[in-house]
């Protein structure tokens, strides 16, 4: 600003125009001078420029000072002849469109202390918007919500370009209130559509990022309840909104969701996705069941992906009565030599665990698994196998049917054991045929802890089952601690008179030396 040095000096030069601006219609034309400060590139002023036009836009607002209705082209309504007061509410409402599209562009600013600025200053005119609509009601009682401005904020937030997961962590202390949250899934949905219309595949990663971490900030209530923390104040909420029913918040979620999974998502995305799937986005769902497609892709992915999808499938089958046939045929193809060394590895013997719990699983199943798993016992490292051998140990007492796998004395020898690894099919690997005899090999292994754990099988099984839980992030760094912190037995005396240093002492060489002459 000329004349006035310094943000201190922006800032009252700023706050006068302001001022002038109110107080007289015919200063109006100052409101240029407070907009050009805006596209300035000194942070300080810039920041100082967006609090003036909080302060100003904010002020025209609430007084009723722009023009209400479908908005005319500026050039028409100067060049008639209406009155001067249509004329003024008519070009500063251009002015407030002004300023919103250049608070949008700020949202991408490198600062991120006005990006915050910018934020908060439009959540504001979406408050205001709200209580002073700019549009008239189409009748009595019809709810109506600055939609537009809202959905172009919510579209600053979705940048293809950086990644805006500290903003969007500011935006979610919005998301507590109703009606945000609603505008917002429908918002969110809206711009997933538009940016991947026509070529999803060439949607920047750091669109999908911003969109996953938006959508994953939406979080509805899990007991019914009626809506009615709302952002934008009413006199009275109209039961024929609705805004104000749980159940259209519950479609819009879905939808929501659904738009954004029916694209060809990034891996990282996807599982992201399917780790919140079962405790965030299932329990929400006004149909649950329509998450199939998505699941049954991912669960041909292989690898966690296809692991962290059986999680939802499984909530679909034993809550939603969803028939998935395939479901174990899944989690026994997973079963390989790498689910010993992946990160993973916790969570796909919690889940596994959570899949074999059921008692009325056929014996032939179960059979199947406790082999395959016996067999990839072989070759498992320790910390594993003292996951594995407690957990195969779990399954025979659920499945008593099964213990004749360690109750056949005269079982099949090595070369002649009837199942098949390679089968893929669980109910033609004949395991039920065979004997877990890979758990007598490893009682010889050489970590006395696997030993003692393989060794549980010689003794009658008890009713209660072992807690895997403690043993799933159990590694082996913590295994050769626990080895270090074992106290040994008393040293071992190694020489029947003690040695007094590297050659003894001098004159117990001389004495030696003369005895033996």
């Amino acid at each position: 600003m000329e004349g006035e040095a310094g943000p201190g000096g922006a800032r009252r030069a700023l706050g006068r125009l302001v001022e002038a601006v109110l107080a007289d219609r015919g200063k109006a034309n100052a409101v240029f001078d407070i907009l050009a400060v805006l596209q300035c590139e000194d942070q300080e002023e810039v920041h100082e420029a967006v609090r003036a036009c909080s302060r100003l836009f904010g002020a025209l607002l609430a007084r009723g000072e722009l023009f209400v209705g479908q908005l005319p082209s500026e050039e028409m309504v100067m060049a008639g002849s209406r009155g001067a007061t249509r004329k003024y509410k008519v070009w500063m409402r251009h002015r407030y469109h002004s300023c919103c599209n250049r608070l949008g562009e700020l949202l991408a600013r490198s600062s991120f202390q006005i990006k915050e600025l910018a934020l908060s200053t439009l959540m504001k005119f979406v408050q205001l918007e709200g209580e002073h609509p700019l549009e008239k009601p189409k009748w009595e009682g019809n709810y109506l919500f600055p939609y537009q401005l809202f959905k172009s904020v919510v579209g600053g937030l979705l940048s293809p370009e950086e990644d805006r997961s500290l903003l969007l962590c500011q935006f979610r202390e919005y998301l507590e209130h109703d009606d945000i949250r609603y505008h917002t899934m429908q918002a969110a949905a809206d711009a997933v559509a538009r940016a991947a219309d026509g070529r999803p595949e060439q949607v920047p990663l750091a669109f999908w990022n911003n969109a996953f971490t938006l959508l994953s900030s939406v979080s509805l209530p899990r007991q019914e309840s009626v809506p009615s923390n709302f952002y934008v104040k009413h006199a009275e909420l109209s039961d024929k909104w609705k805004v104000v029913h749980l159940r259209e918040h519950r479609k819009a979620f879905q939808q929501m969701w659904l738009g954004f999974l029916k694209h060809q998502l990034p891996l990282r995305i996807c599982k992201k996705v399917l780790v919140i799937m079962h405790d965030s986005i299932l329990p929400h769902l006004a149909q649950p069941s329509l998450m199939i497609d998505f699941l049954a892709r991912a669960c041909d992915v292989g690898g966690a992906v296809s692991l962290l999808a059986l999680n939802g499938l499984f909530i679909l089958i034993h809550k939603h009565n969803l028939e998935y046939p395939d479901f174990y045929r899944k989690l026994y193809g997973l079963l390989d030599p790498s689910v010993f060394h992946v990160k993973y590895r916790a969570r796909f013997f919690h889940l596994a665990d959570l899949f074999l719990s059921s008692s009325h699983l056929p014996a032939y199943l179960v059979a199947a698994f406790t082999k395959r798993l016996a067999r990839l016992a072989l070759t498992a490292p320790p910390e594993a196998l003292l996951t594995v051998l407690p957990f195969i140990c779990n399954l025979l007492r659920r499945h008593p049917a099964c213990r004749v796998l360690v109750h056949r004395p005269r079982g099949p020898e090595l070369d002649a054991d009837p199942y098949d690894p390679r089968e893929e099919d669980p109910a033609r690997s004949r395991a039920l045929e065979s004997s877990l005899w890979e758990l007598q090999a490893l009682q010889q292994h050489y970590h006395p802890e696997v030993s003692k754990a393989a060794s549980a099988i010689n003794q009658a099984l008890s009713e209660a089952e072992v807690s895997i839980v403690p043993l799933l992030e159990l590694t082996a760094f913590q295994i050769f601690e626990q080895d270090l912190q074992k106290k040994g037995p008393e040293p071992v005396p190694l020489e029947f008179i003690p040695a007094q240093g590297l050659l003894g002492r001098r004159d117990d060489l001389c004495a030696q030396h003369f005895t033996l002459s």
